[in-house]
Parts: C-alpha cells; structure tokens; sequence
C-alpha cells in the first residue's frame, strides 16, 4: 500500500504532519464508491475557515484531516468515470456535490443534498461537512469526478501558473460570490471588511466586475499596506474616525452601492482596543450601505461557537440591527459558495492574465512539513496566502 501524510488537527491551536490512511474509493461510511478518483495533491491551500476550526472555535473532532482546497493530478480513476482521464490536472471545488440532486441541478452546489447526512452542503476536511477527508495531504480522493473536477486545458501551461490557479479551488470564486452577490458592477463603489486572503479575492473580483473604487477595511497594518500596495484603499478600523466618515473621504458620502463581509463571526468592534464583537461587521454594513443595496456575505458564520464571549453567540445568535436593514430594504446573500458557478470563467480569467490572483492574495509556497507553522503565521495576521506544496512540484516563481 502507498504511503500518505497530512495535516491533522489534535485540538486547539494544535496541527501536525501525521501518516494517514492512502485513499480509497469509497464514502465516508466506508461504502466502496466507482464515481471517484484519487489525486497525486500538487498545491492545497491553508484558509482562514481551517484557521477557525484550529483556533478551537467550532465543533471539529480531533483526529480531521484538514483542507477543503485543493488541485491534484489523477493517479486513479473509478469504474464509473467517463470523461476525466489518467493524468489531468484538475482544481477540485471545496463543495463536495453529488450532481444530481435538486440543488446541485440548479447550481447550488455549496448545498448539495445528499454528501451530508447532518444537513444539506458537504466539503473536504471540515466540520460538520459529511466526515469527507481533506486535502492537506500528499492524496486524496474525490468523489463524483465527472461533476465535481475541472481539467485544465493544458496542463504544462497550468503548471506554470499554478499559484494563481490554486485559488479557484475556494478562495477566488468564493470572493467574487461575495461581489455579485452585492451587486458590483460598473461604477460602483464598494467596501470590503476584511484583508485576509478571502477579502483581498472579493477586491479583485469586484475590479473586474467594474467597480471604480475598491476600499478594503482592517485592523492589521501589514494587511493595510499589502492591500494599498495592489491597488486598493485601505481603510484602518483601529483610528479614531468611524467608518462612515473614513468612506466619505474617499467617496465624498458616507455610503456604498456595494458591501462584502469578508471577516465573519470572529469580528472585533473598531478602535484600537476592539473586542470580538460577532454581529459588528454585518450592522456597519448595514450602515454604509445604501438602501436598496446588497450586502455579500462570504464570510464564514457558525451554528455552534464554543469558544464565543458571548452566551448567545456559542449557537449562533448574534445582535444584529435587522430593522436597520430591513428599513433600507437591504439584501443580504450567504452561505457557502457554489464554486462551480464560477470557476470556468474566473480560470479563463487567470489564464488570459486578466487576473494575477495569486500577487493580489501574496501567495507564498511552503512545504507539507512547513504547514503548522503557516498555521501559525497565519494566525498572527501574516498578509499571506499559504500555499502548501506536498511534492515539491510548483514551479519557482520568476
């Protein structure tokens, strides 16, 4: 039998490279499946949602193997797989979708009915997503691979822009959800809360979705910078001025078409001493926004939080101003991403150098040994996008 490792979650604030078991073909009730494939891993990604299951602030068990993104090669293909072939390299959506049911038929492949017994949506190495396991590992298998993967065109091509094109497998495709979600288009100015990679993927989406100005709010220094140095404006939540004033220097009102949530339920009050505070970033977009706007919510919200300071926050209630909202006649649009949506034209996007995903997110490549200290850095607030390489096959960058 092959060999395997991956990062494997053992409690808060607690990774490590293990040996695990060489995949399968089969579910995660260990029923013998022909529809998918197994995958050599060439990059698989670090995400600030593993960062919350490692922060010890949801319900993961101990034991997971971690990473919901992922691109690989096939190095073995189920009975039942007709149109993916030996040897493609292919970019696996987080969503894990079964193709067939009402939801996945309509797109919405971030709630797939039938990958989850606990509740509809399944993904790679994530809590209470089905018991699939992740990706941060030299192998992994993908179920329904004729649905769910997408080849790359020409691979040796791929290869050289691998670190724009391992952000297609979530982060790049779940911010631009977040930007056509609030309604981005020509002309429009647009707020995103949060730097962190998801956010900095919301801005770049929102660019090319026509946006005139890109402001992009946090608390991080380094991540106010990286986000000033490609393009955008930074606005910094620990000054003394609010919000709605730092945007009307910039805009000249204090209001947006156009705001993406790209923090979600760790989220600090403003000021430079700001507390966790879950519900602050949805109400000041409720402020900033102008009414009959729409409100994108990429970032990630829970149904149990058990490390929240607050009581009803530990299942997921949160003080939000709805009547704000509702007065304004706000949309609000969450969930998980249905990556599939999306990533056909966001790849034509990188592969046509429209979009250089990968400087905008400041990817940086690691080893799979290296990956708990991404953990790590990642957890300071490092402006980086970790990209772990299991076989050391991405190319240098020029």
């Amino acid at each position: 039998m092959a060999s395997n490792r991956g990062v494997v979650f053992l409690g808060p604030n607690h990774v490590e490279i293990q040996s695990i078991d060489y995949p399968k073909l089969e579910n995660p009730n260990g029923k013998k499946i022909n529809h998918g494939v197994i995958l050599k891993v060439v990059s698989t990604n670090i995400c600030g949602s593993d960062q919350h299951m490692v922060r010890g602030r949801t319900t993961a068990p101990t034991g997971m193997v971690l990473g919901h993104e992922i691109t690989g090669e096939v190095v073995e293909l189920g009975t039942d797989v007709e149109y993916i072939k030996m040897g493609d390299l292919v970019t696996v959506p987080f969503n894990v979708a079964c193709g067939r049911c009402r939801t996945c038929r309509a797109q919405e492949t971030g709630v797939c009915l039938n990958v989850n017994p606990g509740r509809a949506g399944g993904a790679y190495g994530y809590v209470d997503m089905g018991g699939w396991v992740g990706g941060q590992a030299e192998y992994v298998m993908v179920p329904y691979a004729d649905f769910n993967l997408i080849p790359f065109p020409d691979k040796a091509q791929a290869m050289e822009k691998l670190r724009d094109l391992t952000m297609l497998t979530d982060i790049l495709p779940t911010g631009f959800h977040g930007a056509v979600n609030a309604g981005v288009g020509v002309g429009s100015t647009v707020y995103v809360a949060g730097a962190g990679p998801v956010g900095m993927a919301a801005a770049a989406s929102a660019y090319i979705l026509g946006a005139a100005v890109v402001m992009v709010g946090d608390m991080n220094p380094e991540r106010l910078a990286h986000a000033k140095s490609v393009g955008y404006e930074p606005i910094d939540l620990t000054k003394d001025a609010s919000l709605e004033d730092q945007i009307a220097q910039i805009v000249g009102k204090p209001e947006v078409d156009a705001a993406i949530d790209a923090v979600g339920f760790e989220a600090k009050s403003h000021g430079q001493h700001g507390e966790e505070a879950p519900a602050t970033v949805l109400n000041s977009l409720m402020t900033i926004t102008r009414a009959a706007g729409s409100i994108g919510i990429p970032g990630l919200y829970v149904t149990e939080d058990p490390g929240a300071k607050e009581q009803a926050a530990k299942t997921g209630n949160l003080s939000m101003r709805f009547g704000l909202g509702w007065a304004k006649s706000h949309r609000f649009y969450t969930g998980q991403t249905p990556v599939l949506k999306y990533n056909r034209q966001l790849m034509q996007a990188i592969l046509h150098d429209r979009l250089p995903i990968a400087r905008i997110v400041n990817a940086t490549v690691i080893s799979l040994d290296d990956a708990p200290q991404g953990y790590k850095d990642f957890d300071k607030g490092a402006a980086k996008k970790f990209v772990i390489d299991p076989h050391g096959l991405i190319p240098k960058s020029a």
